[in-house]
């Protein structure tokens, strides 16, 4: 038994950006914290470390400053008409109520206090298709992207004043939970450096291990119900480490866990040019004035693809459609302008925080990147003609299905269409990037009524996309406090659980979609919540 005088002690499991923040949080408040990971000392951060960095706030200085005029209220109405909560979503929408409410002071402010910035221009992303998504630009982009961000909070965490109250113990798998009748008081793994059982007790138990996308077995298990058959082949844009153990640990101690089918996967995965694991994809954000096309090279409508307005709409459209990939046809001015990938990796310039470079990025476009992934990426073909170019296209897929006459049918009715002229425009993808260019942030990556087959253009290139995973949005169900509720919705007494392995707060704070970008500070909110509730039990 801890003697009254003996700081409280409080076992963290994961030591990502959720588990950071709490371990963090915790160490102010003048407690022991023993912080456990699957990976090595020098790896601690988990996906965050090659994450974009982009986060969904609500009237930041930022917003104002480009007269953005955004409050909670819009943001609410935005956030529930994407979530689509049921009637029993209890502590989802308590927790989106929350996170609109409280992601300036205790995510954007809060990492101010670590010297951490955002550019300066608010980006604006899932502006809703079908349904109303963000209706005001609300994206804030890292500068430095997440990697920079989880490097400064690492190095806080070594210059901590109170260092001595904290043990990392890496190479450590968590496999359960251990307890009484009093509740959870620790828990039980594996040391992998040495290759020995261990186990650890202590006050309260944080659960931040992230979701269950790292395990392709899994998400097929929880694939979405009415999106037919889970693909045979996807493509992993999570953390191999995510595979839900501690969700499964959990659920055994009794505690609930929901809406495993709900997850955030993208639809123009690649594979990944310099893979980290086995079937390591990249998530590119496409080009908005490619062509995007069915396996067979007809072109996907009635409503065409554009990136930028509903990620899970488009996603759910190739899986119902049971593609294996779909394609998108550009020319080399459209990728060197538009195309772009997610992470820190393939964002040199705002990682390495160089305003100059990426400014000169800006005006001329990208093309180390389209070079990069055109020589390194098996998914990436260019032709200078149309029958080079399906030849190609067939042999990246291993089949004949795409002819050169099918590309011209379907690529050859747009063109026609931009050389009319804007007055006669009547092509959907034409009006969506009409309306993207009136925004300053997309109007410098997005090209005004390119042709294909235009050949001062070309190169031509097609791209074969897949289904990426890429984040759980549903999870272990936590109040506001981020304790972990049982069966009957009751807490577990000294159990938390938060960022992804939490559904970003109360087992699915995103529903069914997410606005984009409430990943990251999702993270922040839950550990700030539960710290605050671990310091004042003590």
């Amino acid at each position: 038994m801890r003697s009254p005088s003996a700081p409280s002690h409080t076992i963290v499991i994961g030591a990502g950006l959720a588990g950071l923040t709490t371990t963090l949080d915790l160490l102010d408040h003048g407690h022991r914290v023993t912080l456990l990971d699957r990976d090595e000392a020098d790896r601690l951060g988990g996906l965050g470390l090659h994450a974009f960095g982009g986060m969904a706030l609500v009237d930041t200085p930022l917003q104002r400053f480009n007269r953005i005029h955004d409050s909670a209220e819009i943001a609410l109405a935005d956030w529930l008409a994407f979530a689509e909560f049921e009637p029993g979503d209890v502590w989802p929408r308590r927790w989106a109520e929350h996170y609109v409410q409280h992601c300036v002071p205790e995510v954007y402010e809060w990492l101010r206090r670590f010297g951490i910035r955002f550019i300066p221009a608010v980006q604006w992303v899932e502006r809703g298709w079908m349904t109303r998504g963000n209706t005001l630009p609300r994206y804030h982009v890292l500068w430095g992207t997440s990697r920079h961000m989880l490097l400064t909070l690492i190095e806080a965490l070594k210059q901590h004043p109170r260092l001595s109250l904290l043990t990392i113990l890496p190479r450590h798998r968590v496999d359960g939970l251990l307890g009484n009748r009093n509740g959870i008081n620790g828990c039980h793994g594996m040391d992998e450096r040495h290759e020995r059982p261990f186990e650890l007790h202590a006050d309260a138990v944080v659960v931040a291990t992230g979701g269950i996308t790292g395990d392709l077995a899994r998400v097929r298990q929880h694939w979405p119900r009415g999106w037919g058959q889970a693909p045979a082949t996807l493509l992993n844009g999570s953390h191999p480490h995510a595979d839900g153990r501690m969700h499964d640990a959990i659920g055994h101690m009794g505690g609930a866990v929901t809406h495993l089918d709900q997850m955030w996967n993208y639809a123009a995965g690649v594979r990944h040019p310099r893979p980290h694991f086995p079937g390591h994809g990249l998530s590119l954000i496409p080009a908005k004035s490619a062509l995007w096309l069915d396996p067979d090279g007809q072109r996907i409508g009635p409503v065409p693809f554009v990136t930028g307005f509903d990620t899970y709409d488009m996603v759910a459209q190739i899986a119902r459609s049971q593609w294996p990939w779909t394609w998108q046809v550009l020319n080399r001015r459209i990728a060197d302008k538009e195309l772009a990938a997610s992470g820190a990796e393939h964002n040199q310039h705002i990682r390495d925080r160089r305003p100059v470079a990426l400014l000169m990025q800006m005006l001329n476009g990208n093309r180390e990147l389209v070079d990069e992934l055109l020589e390194q990426c098996p998914d990436f073909v260019m032709a200078d003609n149309l029958t080079d170019l399906a030849r190609r296209m067939n042999m990246v897929a291993g089949d004949g299905r795409i002819s050169a006459a099918t590309l011209h049918e379907q690529i050859r009715p747009y063109d026609d269409q931009i050389q009319r002229g804007p007055r006669l425009h009547n092509d959907d993808q034409l009006r969506r990037i009409e309306q993207l260019r009136r925004w300053p942030g997309d109007r410098f990556r997005t090209c005004r009524y390119q042709a294909i087959l235009d050949p001062s253009a070309g190169p031509l290139i097609a791209i074969r996309c897949q289904l990426l995973t890429r984040k759980s949005t549903g999870g272990i169900q936590t109040n506001l406090q981020s304790r972990v509720l049982d069966q009957q919705g009751q807490p577990i007494p000294g159990l938390y659980a938060v960022g992804e392995a939490a559904g970003f707060g109360g087992g699915g704070a995103n529903g069914r979609k997410s606005l984009e970008g409430t990943f990251l500070s999702g993270c922040i909110l839950t550990a700030h919540a539960a710290a605050r509730h671990i310091h004042s039990a003590a």
